[in-house]
């Protein structure tokens, strides 16, 4: 009795209490906050509860007077025992093992009926709701040792530590329901603890500043396995990127090397067949001259001849042109726009359409330096174009002007025109309208156009004309034309009617 008597005096319950009630609520304050800062960690915010519930309890038994009501005695060993539950489930989700909520519940539920039956049949006898609870105890914290003696993950001296904390607490509960069974006396002051049980609320307390430590602890280790496990995912992508980043390279090379052959085969194909084209050009001219008098069938032919020599001449300078441009081998030059017209009504003399050309206004442009032949490619497709689609002997009409510090040229035909909702795609290489399928071309005298105005900076506009047909405008800046970049956003503009 004098060993109880010095244990009375020196823990006092009142003050362990609220000790353990103010530890065990920074405890899930801090909880939280990790909780908060770790958001993927979603496990924790049940560890959390589970010490906010079990700092609820403690409070509980701490504002509760010496002759509570049996509903609180009932209600706060309850809410400490569902915060003992929730630490269960929060620490089996956190370990990635099956959740155990329902059989916990079920615990809780057989606790609550039993210890609300005894304290109904026996409000007395103290030692039997310490032998529940150390039964609910013991049951709970087994279940939570069978979840770390199957989880793998955490390093194996993190898990029995926690190992270690559960099952002194174990021991702990079984050794008071053993010396209240053997000793009787130390609860028989009354229905409720007193200061004489201290010293299991003081193993408590070290139960759960042990327990905090030893989660905390899986938490910082689960961190450096994720942070660990991402950065080998980084390094392998790295290494994956550099892996493609070689083969692309390797794949670029090797594009650079097959369009290369094929700008030397194009360059070589196009002045080939100059020569060829040329003498098959002379052969037909001589012919024409040499017979004074053919007949209409063999004029037709001849016609057919230079027709088409006309055009293989146009599709080689079209790839010509294109090819200048993809190299960058521009010449600059002081443009000529009266010799380009002379020249452009010459180009189409020589097949027999230029009486259908009229040049309605021709203007100089002084201080004006271009790629000539480039433009002059231009005004041809524009031209051929207008000619190729325009039925009968319907004249085009090409204008050259400069207004408002632009050079404009404008080329306007009465054919057959441009359906309305195929404007927008006028201009994309080897793209040819609707209406126009049955007549010959390749879709690319407008593309090569298009890429030839954006060189120098300037804008191309298809646009229906009124009253039937279309009308071409170029429009180039003439200032500073020296100091203008030549890579750029092209500048394609299509309008409609």
């Amino acid at each position: 009795m004098h060993a109880l008597a010095s244990s009375e005096a020196m823990l006092d319950l009142e003050t362990l209490l609220l000790v353990q009630f103010s530890t065990t609520t920074l405890q899930a304050i801090a909880w939280l906050l990790i909780w908060l800062s770790w958001r993927q960690l979603y496990e924790l915010k049940v560890i959390a509860a589970g010490f906010t519930a079990i700092a609820l309890g403690v409070l509980l038994l701490l504002e509760r007077g010496t002759t509570p009501m049996p509903f609180h005695i009932v209600f706060d060993n309850m809410t400490v025992k569902f915060g003992l539950v929730l630490l269960a489930e929060g620490m089996a989700r956190f370990l990635g093992r099956p959740g155990c909520v329902r059989f916990g519940l079920a615990c809780l539920a057989v606790f609550g009926l039993a210890f609300s039956a005894a304290l109904t049949w026996a409000p007395a006898d103290l030692g039997l709701r310490i032998h529940l609870s150390t039964l609910f105890t013991t049951v709970v914290m087994g279940m939570m040792i069978r979840t770390l003696l199957g989880e793998r993950n955490q390093p194996r001296f993190v898990r029995w530590m926690t190992i270690g904390m559960l099952g002194f607490y174990i021991t702990t509960s079984v050794v008071q329901s053993a010396v209240v069974y053997i000793r009787p006396a130390t609860v028989s002051n009354g229905p409720i603890l007193s200061d004489v049980n201290g010293w299991y609320f003081l193993m408590g307390l070290f139960f759960m500043n042990g327990f905090f430590i030893c989660l905390l602890i899986m938490v910082c280790m689960r961190l450096f396995m994720d942070l660990r496990s991402r950065n080998t995912a980084l390094a392998e992508e790295i290494s994956e990127r550099r892996r493609l980043e070689r083969e692309l390279s390797t794949s670029l090379e090797a594009e650079k090397v097959a369009r290369e052959d094929q700008r030397q085969l194009t360059r070589m194909v196009s002045h080939e067949f100059r020569t060829p084209l040329a003498a098959i050009r002379y052969a037909s001219e001589i012919l024409g001259e040499v017979l004074t008098d053919p007949p209409e069938a063999v004029s037709r032919r001849l016609d057919s001849i230079g027709d088409s020599v006309s055009r293989m001449t146009l599709l080689i300078d079209r790839f010509l042109a294109t090819e200048r441009l993809t190299e960058g081998l521009v010449e600059l030059e002081d443009l000529d726009m009266p010799a380009m017209s002379t020249e452009v009504q010459k180009h189409f003399d020589r097949v027999g359409k230029g009486h259908r050309l009229h040049f309605t206004m021709v203007e100089d442009v002084p201080d004006y330096r271009a790629d000539a032949e480039m433009l002059s490619t231009v005004l041809v497709n524009l031209v051929d174009n207008a000619l190729k689609y325009s039925s009968g002997e319907t004249q085009v009409e090409i204008a050259v002007f400069t207004r408002s510090n632009l050079l404009n040229i404008r080329v306007s035909d009465r054919g057959v025109g441009i359906p309305p909702r195929e404007l927008d795609n006028i201009g994309r290489r080897f793209f040819r309208a609707s209406n126009v399928r049955g007549t010959r071309g390749n879709g690319l005298g407008l593309h090569t156009c298009f890429q030839l105005v954006e060189y120098h900076c300037g804008t191309l506009t298809i646009a229906s004309r009124p009253g039937g047909g279309t009308i071409a405008s170029v429009r180039l800046p003439v200032a500073d034309r020296e100091t203008q970049s030549v890579a750029r956003t092209p500048q394609i503009q299509k309008a409609g009617t």
